[in-house]
């Protein structure tokens, strides 16, 4: 997603009730490697790569580019939220040239289980909500991982097709935007 003229990236942190969502800074780095190499997590996200090739590929600032959000606990980056523009040559859209923004996250396992996915998701929902008003979102995620389900449902976001990519069937939902 590139951040529209009215919106300049990064925006102004965004402070939830416990977290906060902010651009990503050098001292995320430990925190990039940790999730890309966490097992717990690389189920869900095709597998986790080597720590000693992340360690040697990760820049300096991961994840320093519009549309990623580092969620903070307590000074410590636990996970990331990020809204992507879909690629036209992937299926489920919603939008005949495709390109609509995509919800994603990703926790950290010990932050799994508090709530947190659904409070950083709703709050940078809510962001994208003022400055690209009237645009939906929307979420792919696989059909076999009914936590992200329960999490799509919570934030409001309705099924529109399945479909099979990545060798498993995928549940593709949006989030339309609110009648104004």
């Amino acid at each position: 997603m590139t951040a529209p003229a009215s919106a300049p990236w990064p925006p102004a942190p965004i402070r939830t009730g416990r977290l906060v969502l902010r651009a990503s800074e050098a001292r995320d780095r430990a925190a990039f490697v940790e999730l890309f190499s966490s097992p717990e997590v690389g189920a869900h996200v095709g597998g986790a790569r080597p720590r000693d090739e992340l360690d040697r590929a990760m820049p300096e600032v991961p994840g320093s580019r519009a549309g990623v959000f580092v969620v903070v606990l307590d000074d410590a980056m636990i996970g990331l939220v990020t809204l992507d523009p879909r690629g036209a040559d992937r299926p489920g859209h919603v939008l005949p040239e495709g390109g609509e923004a995509e919800l994603g996250y990703l926790f950290l396992p010990r932050a799994w289980g508090h709530g947190y996915a659904a409070e950083a998701c709703a709050a940078a929902l809510g962001w994208f909500a003022g400055v690209r008003p009237g645009e939906p979102v929307v979420l792919s995620t696989r059909t076999a991982n009914e936590r992200a389900l329960r999490l799509a449902e919570k934030l409001g976001f309705v099924e529109r097709e399945r479909f099979e990519e990545y060798g498993a069937e995928q549940w593709f939902g949006v989030l339309e935007p609110a009648a104004g």
